[in-house]
This record gives structure tokens, C-alpha cells and sequence, in this order.
């Protein structure tokens, strides 16, 4: 059997079915909430299919965080309907409808904002064109990489939770919101195991 982890083809295939067996859950409305779309877009780099991780530009909001590319929805669009425009706009990538492989769970930031994960895999992306407003630079992150033991790392807290730290290379290391949505992508599309995300702590700083 063909390797999802290093063949694009493979890893449509597997993640596709994987996603329609997954039964997501949804964050409801409420007074202040806000929704917005993400996308875990995976791209071949290289070598191997690999997910796309920004660096926010130094300006606006969440400026020089660790991010997947999106943004908040507008009035009469669906998370999943911004997650697609923001993409295009953050990294020049369009994505049809057909490469759309599944949703994960909605994530409820501190920031208030309801955070939907789209995965994607275009078949042909193209030359990326970051946007310099919003975006700083650019880093893939190999499947294989995602899915190694080492690169969760759990640290505990004060008060008996733990912190979830992504760490994706030296000196790089993600937190939720961004390091949950990773880690469930990693859980249940690249290991088939099944797992929710919405209770994991996040830093002080990510309120903002």
C-alpha cells in the first residue's frame, strides 16, 4: 500500500475517507461569539505532501503568530466559504470544490471566535503569492513530520491541565489555537485515530 504520508495521491485518498467517517462537532451560536475558517492546506513540497503554516505579518491583529491560513467570515458567508477566500487571498492559492477533502471540529478560541478547519489539497496550486499586508513568511511542514512521535509535547500546568506544544522544528513551536486544530488534523487524518480538541488550554497571549 502506497505511503499517505509521502504520496499526495495516497494521502487525498486516505484523508478523504478518513474525514467522512469522522463525525465533527460544531461550536452553537451565542451572544459574541464570531466565526471564522482555516484551511490545512497540504501541497507537495518536494519530496512529500506537506502542510502550509504562516507567519503572521508584524502589523494588525495576531501580528507575528504562528497561524494556517484565514479569517474571520463576513456576513453571509459560511466558515468554510472564508476559510477558501482568505486562502486565496493570504498565499494566491485557489481551491476547487472537488479538492476539499473533509472538516475537523470547530475550535472555540479565547479570542471569541469559533475557528472551523477545512482540510485541502489542490492537485496543482501553483507558485505561491504571499500577501506582504498579511502575511510574513511562509513554512511547510512535511506529513511525516506531523505524524512523528516526538513532535507533540505535552507540558503541565498549575492548576492540572496540560499545555499542548507542537513542535514542528528547532525553535518552532505552536500552541492552540493553531497547535490544536494540528494536532487533531495529525490524530485522526494521518493516524486514523478519532480525538476533540476544544478543551485544550491556551496561552494568555492568544486572547488577543
Amino acid at each position: 500500500m502506497t505511503d499517505p504520508l509521502h504520496d499526495p495521491a495516497a494521502f487525498r485518498a486516505t484523508a478523504a475517507a478518513r474525514l467522512a467517517a469522522f463525525r465533527r462537532t460544531t461550536v452553537p451560536d451565542s451572544p459574541g461569539m464570531r466565526r471564522a475558517g482555516v484551511v490545512v492546506c497540504v501541497v507537495h513540497d518536494g519530496d512529500a505532501p506537506s502542510v502550509l503554516l504562516i507567519k503572521r505579518a508584524y502589523r494588525g491583529r495576531n501580528a507575528g503568530q504562528w497561524g494556517l491560513p484565514g479569517g474571520r467570515a463576513e456576513p453571509g458567508e459560511t466558515p468554510e466559504q472564508a476559510a477558501l477566500r482568505e486562502l486565496e487571498e493570504e498565499l494566491g492559492l485557489r481551491v476547487r470544490p472537488d479538492e476539499v477533502l473533509g472538516v475537523l471540529d470547530d475550535f472555540p478560541a479565547a479570542s471569541g471566535f469559533a475557528i472551523t478547519p477545512v482540510v485541502a489539497a489542490p492537485a496543482d496550486p501553483g507558485p505561491l503569492r504571499p500577501s506582504p499586508d498579511e502575511v510574513h513568511s511562509v513554512h511547510p511542514v512535511s506529513l511525516a513530520r506531523l505524524a512523528a512521535d516526538e513532535t507533540p509535547r505535552w507540558v503541565p500546568q498549575l492548576d492540572g491541565g496540560r499545555l499542548l506544544q507542537m513542535r514542528l522544528g528547532p525553535d518552532w513551536v505552536v500552541h492552540a489555537p493553531t497547535g490544536a486544530m494540528l494536532w487533531q488534523f495529525r490524530e485522526v487524518v494521518l493516524l486514523d485515530r478519532p480525538v476533540r480538541v476544544a478543551d485544550f488550554v491556551q496561552p494568555d497571549w492568544t486572547r488577543r
